[in-house]
């Protein structure tokens, strides 16, 4: 098992959910479902991996360049760098 990413919750009010998520080289979410639509805001460059029930894919991340995914997604995300790597997490509630 890899090292966990280290998740901040900065706000959680009955509208949203922000969570700044922290990566290690390596280091993954393990494996979860969304509960509600959300955006992701990278913070830097990079490469994330990520498995889902259909394989493995590299997605390049634009430092901020965000994008939106629907409730229901089920994946684990992992540090693709040789470095540290974050994002903010906006979850819709």
């Amino acid at each position: 098992m890899s090292t966990p990413a280290k998740p901040t919750v900065f706000i959680d009010n009955d509208r949203v959910v922000v969570t700044e998520w922290r990566f290690a080289p390596g280091a993954s979410t393990g494996w979860h479902r969304h509960g509600h639509d959300y955006v992701v805001v990278p913070l830097m460059d990079g490469k994330v991996k990520l498995l889902t029930k259909d394989g493995e894919t590299l997605a390049e991340m634009k430092k901020g360049v965000p994008y939106y995914r629907s409730e229901g997604v089920e994946h684990d995300v992992i540090n693709a760098n040789d470095g540290e790597y974050a994002f903010i997490e906006i979850e819709l509630k």
